[in-house]
């Protein structure tokens, strides 16, 4: 029988046209351009400004895109996978509205949370429909509104993020590409030091969590920096050792665009130079499961068919994980 690959034939992202940069926070928050720069590598990031805006929004228009540069119709989408931490509401799934959308009407569809590490979770999640022979095209979207959780008096975290939205098209392949292999880890101690304090069924809303500012990002920058350092860089070396690749045999370095200390981390464990590391954590910050394919969008014209590339990521919960996939077309 022939073996069937899960491959990655189309990727499109979605940013907002609102700037905000580091110095419209100087005059919000305690902090400097230079404070932010040398901590993060972040100059800027972009936010959905409106009411009534979303998580889907962004999404729906990343999918749109990617599906217009495919020349596909929404009808033939099998399943859509939205990878969020931020979504529209607690239910239905964000993934449900951007289906509708959209016009996806023929694909089943749901959410997918593993915080910043989401997009790639998902990425093999969706991957395993289409290598059973089950769907032959499936979109795996990754979408935050960060804005939304974030508190914009916390000079900790409010430099830190953005909002936007990348999606990718798997499709089934007999050629020897696409994704090869992976390594997933969690450790869930790691929650008390990056969360959301309220909101949940632990502890629902109420005034009170309100009014203690308790439904925001909440972080303690050191202990994450520490495990995000070790653990990502870790883990891409051990997917690339295990399968007997070198940093020279890697085309590119897709890393979650975290912190800019955390991705020269990785790269040095790995083995690749910078210039063959995607970054774009200088214009829009961490947008958390959009910063990896919004890095595959940004430098699709400089993949080519057969280059090996590693995508890696780090979130909260603890999770973090690597992928290794053989990108399977040239730029149009």
């Amino acid at each position: 029988m022939t073996k069937i690959n899960s491959v990655i034939t189309a990727v499109h992202g979605y940013v907002p046209d609102y700037v905000l940069t580091n110095q419209e926070l100087e005059a919000m928050v305690d902090t400097t351009d230079e404070w932010i720069t040398t901590r993060t590598g972040i100059k800027e990031r972009r936010i959905l400004k409106g009411e009534g805006r979303g998580t889907s929004e962004m999404g729906a228009e990343a999918v749109k895109g990617l599906l217009k540069k495919r020349g596909m119709e929404p009808s033939e989408v099998d399943m859509l996978i939205c990878c969020t931490v931020t979504p529209d509401m607690k239910f239905p799934a964000t993934a449900n509205i951007i289906s509708d959308q959209v016009g996806i009407l023929n694909a089943f569809s749901f959410d997918l949370n593993a915080a910043c590490s989401g997009f790639i979770y998902g990425l093999i999640t969706g991957s395993m429909y289409v290598r059973s022979g089950l769907y032959k095209k499936v979109v795996v979207v990754g979408a935050d509104k960060m804005s939304s959780i974030v508190d914009y008096s916390d000079r900790q975290t409010c430099v830190i993020f953005g909002d936007g939205a990348g999606a990718v098209l798997l499709e089934p392949s007999e050629e020897d590409l696409g994704l090869r292999d992976h390594e997933f880890h969690t450790d869930g101690s790691g929650r008390i030091h990056l969360h959301m304090k309220a909101g949940g069924s632990v502890k629902p809303p109420s005034y009170e969590t309100i009014d203690a500012r308790e439904h925001f990002v909440y972080q303690e920058g050191q202990p994450v920096f520490k495990f995000a350092v070790t653990n990502m860089a870790e883990v891409s070396a051990s997917v690339i050792r295990k399968n007997n690749l070198k940093g020279e045999d890697i085309a590119w370095l897709v890393p979650h665009q975290a912190n800019m200390r955390i991705i020269e981390a990785t790269a040095r464990r790995s083995g690749i130079p910078m210039d063959r590391v995607m970054v774009n954590i200088q214009k829009y910050g961490n947008t958390t499961n959009a910063t990896i394919p919004l890095c595959l969008w940004e430098w699709e014209h400089k993949m080519n068919k057969g280059d090996n590339i590693i995508l890696t990521a780090f979130g909260g919960g603890f999770t973090w994980g690597a992928i290794w996939l053989k990108w399977a077309y040239n730029p149009s």
